[in-house]
């Protein structure tokens, strides 16, 4: 889960988002979708690469393949190339009082998330099946009615939504993708100078669409391709091991 502050709101595609109609504190009761067809049970729980409560070793799976925070971006060709620089030279962004914020304030919210939909909170690093290199942590996971596979996801934000931002469809769709889930709960809460401005989150059902997926898992497949490629690049150009039998 993650803060969004009022500078990085302007950076999302707002043409693009998905109109947020909606009651706060939940959403009219909407039969669960049938499971799909590709679930396989529970077989995620044997895809569990790292925990975040041991955070070196969870940023260092992650940085070993792309996450739902690496697909967020990903919208265009140009956004791979672009993705696969900030890969190979890093970010430079080491958090702020606004990610701050959202970790602090992201067990109580996931306590709602249990209370009233009964979505587990989960700190598990997921890969997807027969794809190691494609990477997930939920904010919660469950299984609904008629064993429904559901995930939870959680932000909190400075601005109220007038829509989802595309780009956290896009990390859920990409969720949805390594856990095999049927639809996401996705949880916001809204705070002023980090005060919550309600004691009940705002939360919708985003469900999985796999013609979207599909193009995120191509494009993540190419950035894939391109941080390969520099691999191989600084290996040809390493100087060779030092001989020291000689």
């Amino acid at each position: 889960m993650e803060d969004v502050s009022d500078s990085l709101l302007s950076l999302f595609e707002l043409d693009e988002q998905i109109p947020i109609s909606l009651h706060r504190g939940g959403v009219p009761a909407v039969a669960a979708p049938a499971p799909a067809a590709t679930t396989p049970g529970l077989t995620h729980l044997t895809r569990i690469v790292a925990d975040s409560t041991d955070r070196v070793a969870w940023l260092r799976a992650r940085s070993q393949g792309i996450t739902a925070t690496d697909v967020a971006k990903l919208a265009t060709e140009k956004s791979v190339h672009a993705a696969a620089r900030e890969k190979i030279n890093g970010s430079g962004f080491g958090g702020n009082p606004y990610t701050d914020h959202g970790r602090a304030r992201e067990p109580e919210i996931a306590a709602w998330v249990l209370a009233n939909y009964g979505i587990e909170p989960s700190t598990n690093l997921f890969h997807a099946a027969g794809q190691p290199r494609h990477l997930a942590t939920p904010d919660g996971l469950g299984l609904g009615g008629n064993g429904v596979f559901e995930l939870a996801e959680i932000k909190t934000t400075s601005k109220p939504w007038r829509s989802i931002p595309r780009s956290y469809l896009r990390q859920i769709w990409w969720q949805q993708y390594v856990l095999g889930a049927d639809r996401t709960l996705l949880v916001w809460e809204e705070h002023d100078n980090f005060v919550p401005r309600s004691a009940v989150p705002e939360c919708r059902w985003i469900d999985r669409d796999d013609d979207q997926i599909s193009i995120l898992v191509r494009f993540a497949d190419q950035l894939i391709d391109l941080l390969n490629h520099q691999r191989e690049r600084e290996r040809a150009d390493a100087p060779p091991p030092y001989d020291y039998g000689r």
